[in-house]
């Protein structure tokens, strides 16, 4: 069944409610060739679904009437949010998508040493949009009802400075204890996971990291890369934690 995600800025969700959808959504319809009677399922972001049945389908113009709400949701029992070092190239947006994938609740961009992306304030508003975007995407296609939380680029040290509720974990070719070995050792939990950018985070960062209470764990012997490692970590704590 075709998914879209409709903001609750635009429209309120209801049973009974016969709504106009937005001008994208309608493209879209039109593009896969839906047809008057065919059922769509709606969200919000607010959790739950809701089975819709197009009513009225034109070139530019789309409407349907909800018929049932569903309260089923796919989050994960704990929440994770992925502090993610800014990559190059598309990276990042590979990485965001993945992550909806696997469940994480929140997404925190930050600049480290070895960044090569630096952002000004009008590139990052125009990369947040796309994000964004990519967040929404990612939402209709896994079947999640809710959309992580997407913050504002910050630095590595603007964040570690921040105060978390999260366990923060961040991941380092250098650290004595895995990430496997401490989850079976400790129930599910709230966590904050930092992954450096390529060539990961420098011996300064780590140190500073490991003051301000953040605990340097490691994911195996081999040298992943930063759009690899935070998706295996996600990984790894869904499976031994029952998220996946």
């Amino acid at each position: 069944m075709p998914r879209f995600y409709l903001s609750p800025e635009h429209a309120t969700l209801d049973v009974g409610v016969t709504l106009d959808l937005p001008a994208t959504i309608a493209h879209h319809v039109a593009v896969i060739r839906l047809k008057a009677g065919d059922t769509i399922q709606l969200f919000n972001g607010l959790g739950g679904a809701y089975i819709a049945t197009l009513t009225e389908i034109g070139k530019k113009h789309a409407s349907a009437e909800i018929k049932l709400f569903m309260p089923e949701e796919t989050e994960l029992p704990y929440a994770l949010n992925l502090v993610q070092g800014l990559p190059e190239g598309s990276k990042m947006d590979w990485i965001i998508e993945k992550a909806m994938e696997l469940g994480v609740t929140s997404i925190q961009p930050v600049a480290a040493q070895r960044s090569v992306v630096k952002l000004s304030a009008d590139r990052a508003d125009k990369k947040m949009a796309h994000w964004q975007g990519i967040i929404t995407a990612a939402a209709e296609q896994c079947g999640r009802n809710r959309l992580a939380q997407l913050h504002a680029p910050v630095s590595l040290n603007s964040w570690l400075a921040q105060q978390d509720m999260h366990k923060r974990i961040m991941l380092s070719p250098r650290a004595e204890t895995s990430l496997a070995d401490w989850a079976r050792h400790h129930p599910p939990q709230a966590i904050s996971l930092l992954i450096g950018p390529e060539g990961g985070l420098s011996p300064d960062e780590e140190q500073a990291a490991v003051r301000h209470g953040v605990l340097c764990l490691s994911i195996g012997p081999r040298v992943l890369r930063t759009e690899t490692a935070g998706l295996a970590s996600i990984a790894l704590l869904n499976g031994i934690w029952g998220g996946m």
